[in-house]
């Protein structure tokens, strides 16, 4: 009987490890941080960044808000994160652990020059 449990619970586990989404998680590098025109004279509004992460083959434009009273985005170029790539965001996580999304502006391939002869 205590043989059966164990055959259960193991058939049980393997296929709540097979449900579970694959989501990776892969490392990118902010690559460009451009800060945006703020319109209006409200100095009480957060600062908005068009920051470039490169993620494998390409690189992504997100829209960056930085909070009230974080280090402004425009020092963390060459920073590297892992990120987690959706549809129209981009997941990652902050220096406290939190998991935040920022929304993906743009996409375009990370090419390089080629040399000239």
């Amino acid at each position: 009987m205590q043989r059966l449990i164990v055959v259960v619970t193991l058939c049980l586990l393997t296929l709540a490890a097979l449900g579970q989404s694959s989501s990776k998680y892969q490392v990118g590098m902010i690559t460009e941080v451009k800060a945006r025109q703020v319109t209006g004279d409200s100095g009480s509004d957060p600062t908005s960044y068009d920051v470039s992460v490169k993620v494998g083959d390409t690189i992504y434009v997100v829209l960056y808000t930085q909070p009230m009273g974080e280090i402004p985005a425009k020092y963390e170029t060459g920073r590297e994160l892992l990120v987690l790539v959706g549809k129209k965001t981009i997941t990652y996580n902050d220096m406290l652990g939190r998991s935040l999304q920022v929304p993906i502006q743009s996409q375009r391939p990370a090419t390089e020059p080629k040399p000239s002869k």
